[in-house]
């Protein structure tokens, strides 16, 4: 029986379902055709994605409450200007600029309170990046697992922003944090570390990226970089993402995995 029939067939026998049911029916064809073709000749052997504006659309919030805790510090800086000097960086690693425009000097003490004041906010105020969580799922099942998350933030900030959108079973044990690593991005060393992890050779993987840092990094792995650049705040342009190299760059996340089934390298 095709899968029309059968969703015909069911949906007589229960007719106020019907359109539900047709939807999931079809929706489930769509990613068992998908999950076919990509494990036929798929071009990469693992998939390893940013978290902060790629997953979530966590920077104007994490950039609003840094904001607001610099400028009782004595820096009276927007959450926009956050934005530009901290997006894909650690703010631990920017703690000399935090000195020169402040002249105090932040410690353990100071990035516990900045924690607890962005946590807050997220688990208030956090949603995904539209498309994300189906690209995620898609992708986890063609590639049997094989896909993880590579973040230059602090795991705590990670695995609450994964488990607030319902992620957290995709990438449940494959989560790193460049910070719990000698270098964080732009060096490699997280990207190296995931692949590692997989058992998968850097260049047989696929990084998903955002900012320049981020890229940066996967290109230094010597991973093929997709840059995720959208119209909206928080993304580095694609001019400067295909500048530190780049391969391809896309604005619609749900569109991420047929992009990656059907890559050769070359193709841009």
């Amino acid at each position: 029986m095709s899968s029309a029939a059968f969703s015909a067939s069911v949906a007589q026998k229960r007719p106020g379902k019907r359109i539900q049911l047709r939807c999931i029916l079809i929706g489930l064809l769509d990613l068992y055709i998908f999950k076919d073709a990509a494990m036929t000749d798929f071009p990469f052997d693992a998939v390893l994605f940013d978290c902060d504006g790629v997953l979530v659309d966590s920077e104007p919030i994490t950039n609003r409450v840094l904001a607001q805790m610099l400028c009782e510090m004595g820096w009276r800086v927007s959450a926009e200007e956050c934005m530009r000097i901290f997006t894909g960086k650690a703010v631990k690693d920017e703690s000399p600029l935090i000195e020169a425009r402040t002249g105090v000097r932040i410690g353990d003490d100071w990035t516990k309170a900045f924690r607890q004041r962005r946590n807050a906010a997220l688990e208030s105020e956090l949603a995904e990046i539209p498309g994300a969580p189906d690209a995620v799922r898609a992708l986890h099942a063609a590639l049997n697992g094989r896909i993880a998350v590579a973040s230059g933030a602090d795991i705590w900030k990670v695995e609450l922003q994964l488990a607030k959108v319902g992620l957290a079973e995709c990438f449940a044990g494959r989560i790193f944090s460049g910070q719990d690593l000698p270098r964080s991005k732009p060096f490699p060393d997280v990207y190296l570390a995931a692949a590692h992890a997989l058992g998968v050779p850097p260049s047989r993987c696929a990084v998903i990226e955002d900012t320049v840092t981020g890229a940066t990094a996967g290109v230094a792995a010597g991973a093929t970089v997709f840059g995720y650049s959208p119209s909206s705040n928080g993304h580095s342009s694609p001019d400067a993402l295909r500048a530190v190299g780049a391969a391809h760059i896309f604005t619609d996340m749900s569109e991420l995995p047929a992009l990656l089934a059907q890559w050769r390298r070359g193709a841009e």
